[in-house]
């Protein structure tokens, strides 16, 4: 009867020496572990892995970012979520920053006095927050309405920044899905962009060229107003002034539609070799649209804007013939019978074709559909010591019309023949790359050559350009009594297209700011629930979500039970 109470005894002593050994390895471990700094991310997409351009702003700081978030409250599932993911990116940003991120979210609506509520409302909307309705639509058909303020204003070294977490896009329940989505995805993006702003003193400065026709502000408001978040917004018309673009970081020269003269050009071509950055939006045809609205019908023309030396010494020809596109956006036409009622319908355009951006190239990673009007074709040409990239080429069913092209609304009566459609990817945008040489080598008297004012460079420094074959990529429309609408929305389908993106994308690489471009192409996947399955079966999901996982621990548990019972009792 001894010996089991030694074995006991042992079989103690053991246990207890095993408790002392890993309680020790843990303190150990801990002690070691805190000079060091890492964080595990198990998602497919890394959400929560901050890009390296993140992790460098946070490790700049030397103040505290302090942020009053609103996203506070009774929310739906689809806010809850949004709410919570901001929180964790909130603690991921602190983490990194050496705890410099500072927050507090807010409920608004919680003050029971109202007054104080519609005064707090107000300040936030007069600093730039945007409320949003929500409106939930229970099973039993009851709807609730309510609003919230899902932002943050941001405040580092007496400076202070709305920065708008939820950004609407569409209407409807699946359309608050995707945007919630989106949210989700641009939370890093947004919040350290805001950062950026605070911290930055002298912001680079982009200059819209004017005196050839180009698009208005009214035409480009929406491109210009997403470019102000960034940079400092001017519009120069050259006027053969030399000084025109100095201190332009990068000109945006967006559908002009008269020709350029040799001095204006010469002054372009000196600002390239001496490092500046160019973004082209060209039309080599051109559309009459106010004919082609009102008569059904009008003519596409060569669009003589005096530039095709200059590019074609830059590396790329312009061609003057116009892109169909099986891959196209749709007009709305009323088919109704005259002075009868209206009925209008859909016809696919093949003149608005639907470009998807293909390739890891952080100008179109990640990014949809781009919506353009009367596309033209780029070919790319010899020019020694320059980097040529083709961004964006149209699909596989892309038919060339060349020029003079008739085009009437009554081909929208036809039905598309896909054999016509033989010229596939054709190249319409284009990245240029590297020491430019000047398109006035060696046609220039001495006197200029010689002349200090003027400063003649023949070669350029290292620099970049894009040219897109279409000025209508940046143009949004204006509604009477709304005002300009969000770039790449289309009124006829109501979709949005990605091409605010793709050119702000075109522009942070230009002026090297590929860190809102790594930002910016970040990926969350969304996993909606099939709402055909959810209806009517809710009591089976739940079951399968919620019960089942605790019967398979119960079932787990018992069967330990009886192994141990077993074992023991043998």
């Amino acid at each position: 009867m001894v010996e089991p109470k030694k074995h006991t005894t042992s079989n103690k002593r053991k246990d207890i020496s095993n408790f002392l050994m890993i309680a020790v390895i843990v303190v150990l471990a801990n002690f070691v572990l805190k000079f060091y700094f890492h964080r595990f991310d198990l998602t497919s997409e890394k959400r929560y892995t901050l890009a390296e351009s993140t992790r460098k702003l946070l490790e700049s700081l030397d103040d505290v970012v302090y942020l009053k978030v609103y996203l506070e409250g009774e929310f739906n599932p689809d806010f809850t979520r949004l709410r919570n993911e901001a929180k964790e990116m909130l603690d991921e940003f602190r983490a990194y920053s050496n705890n410099l991120i500072e927050y507090e979210f807010i409920n608004p609506l919680e003050n029971p006095n109202k007054e104080e509520v519609d005064n707090l409302e107000k300040q936030l909307y007069q600093k730039g927050l945007i409320p949003e309705q929500v409106i939930d639509r229970k099973k039993n058909m009851k709807t609730t309405e309510s609003y919230i303020w899902p932002g943050a204003l941001v405040t580092y070294k007496g400076k202070e920044v709305p920065w708008q977490i939820y950004k609407r896009q569409g209407s409807g329940e699946i359309s608050r899905e995707v945007s919630i989505n989106n949210s989700v995805q641009e939370l890093e993006y947004g919040l350290s962009n805001t950062i950026r702003k605070l911290q930055s003193e002298r912001r680079p400065e982009v200059t819209f060229l004017e005196g050839h026709g180009e698009l208005d502000t009214l035409r480009q408001y929406d491109f210009m107003r997403a470019l102000g978040e960034y940079y400092s917004i001017s519009r120069v018309a050259i006027n053969h002034n030399l000084e025109a673009f100095k201190g332009s970081s990068a000109i945006i020269i967006s559908q002009p539609d008269s020709a350029f003269d040799d001095k204006d050009k010469f002054i372009i071509d000196q600002y390239i070799m001496k490092g500046g950055k160019v973004l082209w939006m060209i039309d080599p045809v051109y559309i009459n649209y106010d004919t082609l609205r009102l008569k059904g019908y009008t003519l596409g023309l060569n669009n003589d804007l005096n530039l095709d030396d200059m590019l074609f010494k830059y590396g790329v020809r312009l061609n003057p013939v116009l892109l169909q596109d099986m891959q196209c956006s749709s007009l709305k036409i009323n088919v109704g019978f005259k002075n009868g009622p209206a009925n209008f319908q859909l016809f696919p355009w093949v003149y608005n074709p639907l470009v998807m951006p293909e390739g890891d190239h952080p100008v179109i990673k990640n990014l949809d559909l781009i919506k353009f009007d009367f596309l033209s074709s780029i070919d790319t040409v010899s020019a020694r010591g320059i980097k040529k990239t083709v961004l964006l080429h149209t699909s596989r069913y892309t038919k060339i019309q060349p020029t003079p092209a008739r085009i009437a609304l009554a081909m929208l009566k036809f039905k598309l023949k896909e054999d016509q459609f033989h010229n596939p990817y054709q190249p319409v945008a284009v990245l240029l790359e590297g020491s430019f040489s000047s398109v006035y080598s060696n046609r220039l008297p001495s006197a200029i050559l010689k002349d200090s004012a003027i400063a003649f460079k023949d070669k350029g420094v290292n620099t970049k350009m894009i040219v897109i074959a279409d000025g209508d990529v940046a143009k949004n429309d204006v509604q009477a009594g709304v005002g300009p609408l969000p770039l790449g929305f289309d009124r006829n389908t109501g979709r949005y297209f990605a091409n605010k993106t793709f050119l702000l994308n075109c522009v942070n690489y230009l002026l090297d700011d590929e860190g809102l471009l790594q930002l910016r192409a970040r990926e969350v996947k969304l996993r909606l629930l099939d709402k055909k399955k959810i209806i009517g079966k809710e009591t089976k999901w739940q079951l399968i979500n919620i019960a089942l996982p605790l019967g398979i621990i119960v079932l787990f548990g018992l069967i330990q039970f009886y192994i141990r019972k077993k074992r023991y009792a043998s």
